[in-house]
């Protein structure tokens, strides 16, 4: 049965690496129906105009970083505010700090297949920073921290065999990982990664 979640990523047009590492298999419904759902999904559609692209990007960064539209305008804010923005890089610093939530930590260091885990795992209290454990994902990490998993959830049935899946997992050049240990650092501030919206759509959108 296909879930919202990828009814959603359909309506979008785009894979957004919800559903982890179904998203990457045959099973990933975008790749099974690559039209929005409906009975009117086949059907051409008309160009979408400007405010109707600036609405789509939006939709697809909530869906990605599990945020609402309150945090989005904060963070959006927070960004516009920073020093970085003086010189233009309003969508750059607006990244950076999508990109440093706990749970896009946890997700991007491979502790978690998707970022729907990654939150749950934040929630129940399954992540340390610092030594001290954070269960609000949206806990801002910045360089020299240091995300753990708590040493009582390591024999849980979900992490056993993390140690070995984490091996071969590729990460951001902005984090480090010790596999054996579990344990992912912040060693530099975000990277632009490569994702699948216009990140200057969104500043065009909450510019006016």
């Amino acid at each position: 049965m296909v879930g919202p979640k990828e009814k959603k990523e359909r309506a979008l047009g785009v894979r957004l690496s919800l559903k982890g590492t179904r998203c990457n298999s045959e099973k990933c419904a975008q790749a099974r129906r690559p039209y929005p759902p409906g009975p009117h999904g086949k059907s051409r559609k008309r160009p979408l105009s400007d405010f109707g692209k600036q609405i789509k990007e939006k939709q697809k960064f909530k869906l990605t970083y599990l945020i609402d539209e309150r945090n989005l305008n904060r963070i959006f804010g927070e960004a516009a505010k920073s020093q970085s923005a003086a010189s233009g890089g309003i969508g750059t610093r607006f990244m950076e700090l999508l990109e440093s939530r706990l749970d896009n930590v946890v997700y991007r260091l491979g502790f978690a297949p998707s970022r729907l885990n990654a939150r749950q795992m934040v929630v129940h209290g399954h992540i340390f920073v610092n030594k001290k454990r954070v269960k609000s994902p949206g806990f801002e990490l910045s360089k020299g921290d240091v995300v753990t998993i708590r040493e009582e959830s390591k024999n849980d049935a979900g992490f056993r065999d993390l140690r070995e899946k984490l091996k071969s997992q590729e990460i951001p050049k902005w984090l480090t990982l010790d596999a054996d240990k579990l344990e992912g650092r912040v060693s530099s501030e975000p990277q632009m990664q490569e994702v699948p919206f216009e990140v200057s759509l969104l500043v065009e959108a909450f510019s006016k």
